[in-house]
């Protein structure tokens, strides 16, 4: 009897079949990574007022705010910075009577705040809106984008039918992430509000450690801080007031850095500051909004014990700035202890 033959391995037609196998298992699994990541939805491009996104897993805001902005029942937001991150929406619901978003992100610069700014007014009603200002608003030349990825098209009112242009592994394990969220096997990396804390646990605070950070933090003055120098961001913040409804609560406020990280009055930069702040009450006078500045030498700012570094502070803190905010709101006056000033009130 004849020995059965055998193909040699490097037979033309054996790597076509395993080319061909490979190609066909390549396209499938492709094919179910689109599917899972059109069905799961991870960056909400299907969101909207009446259909709120699912769980948020990517922990890269400039992400996964579109989907916040896009949906959910919110008809308030904050933008900003970190800055602004740890006013919580809770608080804030129960000092305005609304629902409010924090759409703050991390190191955002004027220009990303202002699409994302741009989506959430353009998606629904609008009853309240607050942007935290650091000193990037007041600066003669701001940079339009940092080091964070930043896709416009997920900005764009275009973005649900980009399915295919999410497609990346990043989209495929935030998806994977967001299916176990909604099997109750896995937690959101932040909350549906866009809250979330970013600062250490207060059972870590350390003073020593933190005024080590403060001293880091300390701002030089410049010749970019001369008061003259022009400040392009304003217009965009007095375009973003402008297209707020004008019985919606309009709250513009300088956020309260460390007096480290703020300019001395007699210094360039606290010059510049002065008139970015004069420019900016003129802009609110003018839109109807309420311009409260904490960005400030006060008891608050100049009190290490209430910081983690030269940016940013502690909790309890949060916590009074949503207290004074209701205040100034609801007063017009300043504070008595001068941790904030009015500097515009409708």
């Amino acid at each position: 009897m004849d020995a059965p033959s055998h193909r040699p391995i490097d037979h033309p037609s054996v790597w076509s079949g395993f080319a061909r196998t490979f190609v066909v298992a390549a396209a499938i699994m492709g094919l179910a990574a689109i599917g899972l990541v059109a069905a799961i939805d991870p960056y909400g491009l299907r969101a909207a007022p009446g259909r709120p996104p699912g769980p948020i897993m990517d922990t890269n805001q400039r992400l996964s705010y579109p989907q916040i902005a896009r949906g959910g029942p919110f008809d308030a937001a904050v933008f900003g910075t970190s800055t602004a991150r740890l006013l919580d929406p809770v608080a804030l619901d129960a000092a305005f009577g609304v629902r409010f978003a924090n759409l703050a992100m991390n190191a955002a610069t004027p220009d990303e705040q202002t699409r994302l700014a741009g989506l959430f007014l353009a998606r629904r009603p609008i009853r309240a809106v607050l942007f935290g200002l650091d000193a990037t608003w007041c600066a003669a030349d701001p940079p339009a984008r940092t080091a964070n990825a930043f896709p416009d098209w997920l900005y764009a009112d275009g973005a649900p039918g980009d399915v295919l242009r999410q497609m990346s592994l990043r989209s495929v394990t935030t998806a994977v992430g967001a299916g176990f969220a909604d099997l109750g096997l896995a937690r959101a990396r932040i909350r549906g509000d866009g809250y979330a804390v970013f600062t250490p646990s207060e059972a870590r605070y350390d003073l020593d450690r933190a005024r080590a950070h403060i001293r880091a933090g300390a701002v030089e003055s410049s010749a970019a801080d001369a008061p003259g120098a022009p400040m392009p961001a304003l217009a965009h913040l007095d375009d973003l007031l402008g297209r707020v409804p004008g019985e919606a609560l309009k709250i513009v406020a300088f956020m309260p850095v460390h007096a480290a990280a703020q300019g001395a009055p007699d210094s360039a930069a606290g010059r510049r500051e002065a008139a970015c702040k004069a420019r900016t009450a003129m802009i609110g006078k003018r839109r109807g909004a309420v311009v409260v500045d904490f960005r400030r030498i006060s008891p608050l700012t100049t009190e290490d014990a209430n910081y983690w570094d030269a940016l940013h502070y502690r909790l309890p803190v949060a916590a009074r700035l949503v207290s004074d905010l209701k205040a100034a709101v609801a007063t017009g006056q300043d504070d008595p202890d001068g941790v904030y000033r009015v500097l515009a009130h409708p």
